[in-house]
């Protein structure tokens, strides 16, 4: 009797333990640092590795450059999506980031967006007449899609005449909120946010008119030792669910 309820009680405790580190495993949040232009989708992916894993996903949004220069101080982000792919190494390099896990999980792509003007057919005809009062761009020192703007706005050879308009946004949400308000009646934003908006119209920036952005994933390092953080990013980079929601929102993928 007595080797039956010692061996009884060996099978409870077998089976408990792995019962106790999933739970312990799915009360692990996450704290992602996210490029704005990637905000919508950030938020379907976290819900889909949520209800995969059980992780909460906890996004901060804004501008890749800002986000450098917190993480730099100190900032506690588990993860960095950048909106470019030099920020991520730049960190690795400086021992901020874990090099070996950085990855272009997304390709984006730059639009002329507006909710007044016919951009969709006579975008750069616009640019060049210059009917507008304001033209919103994110600041180019610290969002990849400002910088982007500015090198297809001078290959177009527009950049010095309507330079006297643009406004700049701190990031590229704000950039598109001055279009959304009616505070600027143009803005060169990203396409997944005129595909998010569900209203207004676009017109694609030819590639050949700025430099791709290849938008990259890095695991920082107040996130190294989280078996959550690096399951967040093979999910990411592997997984159809994450592919169908970047897809959905007019990114590719680079092979």
């Amino acid at each position: 009797m007595f080797l039956r309820s010692r061996l009884l009680q060996r099978l409870l405790l077998a089976v408990a333990l792995p019962i106790a580190a999933l739970t312990s495993a799915h009360a692990e949040s996450l704290t992602v640092a996210v490029a704005a232009n990637f905000k919508k989708p950030a938020g379907e992916i976290g819900a889909a590795f949520k209800a995969k894993t059980g992780v909460e996903v906890k996004y901060a949004f804004g501008a890749t450059g800002q986000f450098a220069a917190q993480i730099r101080n100190g900032a506690p982000f588990d993860i960095l999506l950048a909106a470019d792919d030099t920020t991520a190494p730049g960190l690795a390099k400086d021992g901020f980031a874990v090099a070996s896990s950085n990855f272009v999980y997304a390709r984006g792509t730059l639009i002329l967006y507006s909710t007044t003007l016919p951009v969709k057919e006579q975008g750069e005809q616009i640019l060049r007449q210059g009917d507008f009062a304001h033209l919103s761009i994110a600041n180019p020192k610290t969002a990849p899609y400002g910088a982007a703007a500015i090198e297809a706005m001078k290959k177009m050879g527009v950049y010095d005449a309507v330079k006297p308009r643009i406004v700049e946004g701190s990031n590229i949400g704000q950039t598109f909120d001055f279009v959304a308000t009616g505070n600027a009646q143009l803005g060169f934003v990203a396409l997944s946010q005129g595909i998010g908006a569900g209203k207004g119209q676009w017109w694609v920036v030819p590639q050949a008119d700025y430099t791709p952005i290849d938008q990259s994933a890095i695991l920082l390092k107040p996130g190294a030792d989280k078996p959550a953080a690096k399951a967040y990013l093979d999910f990411l980079r592997t997984s159809p669910e994450a592919h169908a929601v970047i897809a959905k929102y007019g990114y590719s993928i680079p092979q």
